[in-house]
């Protein structure tokens, strides 16, 4: 049997990984498939606590380019969020995985608010926390959400779940010779701009020396493989 070794853990998903073959929203098969993923994880006994983004709904940064009031924008990018992490909830729970929604935006009927210590109990209870509306302030993104979060709630390492395998030092969808990188410290990461987390998430992570794994969603039984330690993905941390 797979021995975790983490005791807990942060998940960052991005809002277009829920889309799977859609072009907008959210498909019903790959949140199906996101929850097992995530559900195999927590019955390992791992503490899991997962930040959604918004962005296969409403995308706060690109709305600001056209015009939008940027604080408005990414209010609407927090809702988003929020509606991501309650399909969320409800595909973990038809797995029988136990899970409460804290958003930084109080909405009492939906969802209970953010307040670190009972999302610390929640954790030490076997829950699944899903942290949604980011930070609750404009001009912060989910991913910098995330390395807040993980850092409040003291996770071991934060894992970022995307559409590659890791980190390229260029889009390779749009690069077919992008380079793999396979390890980079913090710095490196911010002086290259290897854009898989914002510069600020970075260096936030940095500050606090919390590790980042950055790895596909798409292969099976990958969240589990870099909590039991197996070598998958991209690593960002302090030492090359």
């Amino acid at each position: 049997m797979a021995v975790p070794q983490f005791k807990r853990i942060l998940l960052k998903l991005s809002g277009e990984a829920l889309m799977g073959d859609e072009r907008f929203g959210i498909s019903p098969q790959m949140i199906r498939y996101v929850a097992e993923e995530v559900r195999s994880v927590a019955t390992l006994g791992v503490e899991t606590a997962v930040v959604v983004g918004g962005g296969n709904i409403f995308r706060g940064m690109a709305a600001s380019s056209h015009g939008m009031d940027r604080s408005s924008a990414d209010h609407m990018g927090m809702l988003a969020t929020v509606i991501n992490s309650l399909a969320l909830q409800d595909a973990l729970e038809k797995k029988g995985v136990c899970t409460r929604v804290m958003t930084a935006i109080s909405m009492h009927e939906v969802a209970e608010p953010y307040i670190l210590r009972r999302a610390v109990r929640h954790l030490e209870r076997g829950r699944v926390i899903i942290l949604a509306a980011g930070t609750g302030n404009p001009y912060f993104t989910t991913d910098t959400a995330a390395v807040l979060r993980a850092q409040e709630i003291q996770a071991e390492i934060l894992l970022k779940a995307t559409k590659v395998d890791g980190l390229y030092d260029s889009d390779p969808e749009k690069n077919e010779n992008a380079e793999f990188v396979k390890q980079v410290t913090y710095m490196e990461a911010l002086k290259r701009q290897l854009r898989v987390m914002d510069m600020t998430a970075i260096s936030l992570a940095m500050d606090n020396n919390l590790p980042l794994v950055v790895f596909s969603l798409n292969e099976k039984g990958n969240i589990g493989k870099v909590v039991c330690g197996e070598d998958v993905g991209s690593r960002i941390n302090s030492e090359a």
